[in-house]
């Protein structure tokens, strides 16, 4: 019954989902106005046969990974969201653990900056959504290492970042990383897969390690970077990082200085990483 309720939910919520609404061009022939089980299939990062088997009672308990990754491509309220998760048999996300949850007016704003390069993530620095010119900038995110892309990880266990640092950048980077790891571990405590995180940074980073036993404490700060892309050369670009009001999500945004080379380049990497990444 809980399998047939919550495809029933998801069914419902994507006729109910337009397109636009969720990012994607609209118009032409569409037998419906809502989403094609292809498109959200394609946005949610699962395959269409489970789209289908979950749609059609066919697949129970869907993983909480999979229900949060719906519930964001559906474009859910946080009410809906939380009433998926009852109907796949999971306890919602509580305010003890680091949420996932990316509020539609968050998802509208990465639509409108289809053209910058933007990622959102978590407490704990797990990627959550990038869109299509954040990933060329900075690499394919399936490529980061580990389970979930988490940009910890991919710095201290990783293949490291793009991103070109000074002997005195780098320990500030790495500075900050590990004591805002630790301040999101004071405020969730409970996190068993935060702990799970940390455990994996402590036994595989030795430099990780002697950063958090040392009670390492700095913050990000907005900055200028330069970016060595493989493709394009070396991009000097602003990075800002916002937090969400309400919530701990971290909006990362790169741009570039009108009318500069660093600008074409990025115009040009976006193009170039857009028709990669759809083509």
């Amino acid at each position: 019954m809980k399998a047939t309720e919550f495809g029933r939910a998801v069914r419902r919520w994507r006729d109910r989902a337009s397109p636009e609404a969720a990012g994607l061009p609209g118009g032409g022939h569409r037998r419906a106005a809502g989403l094609r089980r292809e498109e959200l299939a394609m946005l949610a990062g699962i395959s269409v046969d489970y789209v289908t088997r979950l749609e059609q009672g066919r697949a129970s308990n869907p993983s909480a990974s999979v229900v949060e990754a719906l519930a964001r491509a559906l474009r859910l309220s946080g009410t809906e969201r939380a009433h998926l998760f009852r109907l796949a048999g999971l306890a919602p996300p509580g305010p003890e653990t680091v949420s996932a949850y990316v509020t539609p007016s968050v998802q509208r704003m990465l639509d409108r900056l289809a053209g910058t390069p933007v990622a959102v993530y978590d407490a704990s620095w797990t990627l959550l959504i990038a869109n299509p010119p954040y990933a060329a900038l900075m690499g394919d995110p399936s490529g980061w290492g580990g389970g979930r892309p988490n940009a910890v990880r991919r710095h201290f266990l990783g293949p490291g970042t793009r991103a070109r640092h000074t002997p005195e950048s780098l320990r500030a980077f790495e500075t900050a990383l590990v004591a805002d790891l630790r301040a999101t571990a004071g405020r969730y405590p409970a996190d068993r897969r935060l702990r799970r995180l940390i455990a994996e940074l402590y036994a595989g980073s030795r430099r990780f390690a002697e950063l958090w036993d040392s009670g390492a404490v700095g913050h990000h700060e907005a900055g200028r970077k330069t970016i060595d892309h493989p493709h394009v050369g070396p991009l000097t670009l602003d990075c800002d990082v916002l937090t969400v009001a309400g919530s701990d999500l971290r909006v990362v945004v790169y741009t570039a200085e009108p009318g500069t080379e660093d600008a074409e380049r990025l115009a040009l990497l976006t193009v170039l990483g857009t028709q990669s990444l759809t083509g």
